[in-house]
């Protein structure tokens, strides 16, 4: 992600509001991301200080988006206008990326258990085409529920185990990467 950037250091912003802007979170964060390979710093939703959430998100090289519940988060950010500014984040160039609830936002529909068990949630932002599903190996239920979706008439579109990504240029998918062996990604239709 941060080669993505092409700088040295990039700005790397954690938005953990699908966790209720969890401090525990946060700081397994900071520890990922110290000073020598990026300029960490978070945008809590939660617990909002005085500065301009358009100005300082726009300044970031990374848009690093946590886990939790995906529909919440929706809510929340549009409240605040903070899905606008990722719009326009993603238009100027700003690399976005995220797990679970991080993953799913980008695209149109996603399978989530934001309400319970596992079912659609057909407002994500809609950068990206279609549907997502995470945790494909990771939740038993996850897979089965997600080929019962798309066979149901959810939109088609990608599912990915735990410790795989999509790596997405533009609306296109570019390519799968992982960190485990095993870990992949697919495509349900």
């Amino acid at each position: 992600i941060l080669s993505l950037t092409r700088k040295r250091k990039p700005k790397v912003c954690f938005v953990p509001t699908a966790s209720g802007d969890s401090q525990v979170y946060i700081d397994r964060f900071y520890a990922a991301f110290p000073k020598s390979r990026a300029k960490a710093s978070h945008f809590s939703c939660f617990k909002r200080d005085a500065a301009d959430p358009r100005a300082f998100l726009l300044s970031q090289d990374v848009i690093y988006v946590g886990g939790g519940n995906t529909a919440n988060m929706l809510a929340v950010w549009r409240v605040h206008g903070v899905d606008k500014i990722l719009r326009e984040a993603w238009n100027n160039g700003i690399v976005l990326c995220g797990i679970s609830a991080g993953m799913l936002c980008w695209f149109e529909c996603s399978v989530t258990d934001s309400f319970g068990p596992l079912a659609a949630l057909e407002d994500g932002l809609g950068f990206l085409p279609g549907s997502a599903c995470p945790h494909f190996d990771g939740e038993a239920n996850r897979r089965p529920t997600y080929h019962q979706l798309v066979a149901s008439g959810l939109s088609s579109g990608y599912a990915a185990d735990d410790y795989a990504g999509l790596h997405f240029i533009g609306r296109k998918l570019h390519k799968c990467i992982s960190s485990r062996r095993r870990a992949k990604a697919y495509r349900i239709e």
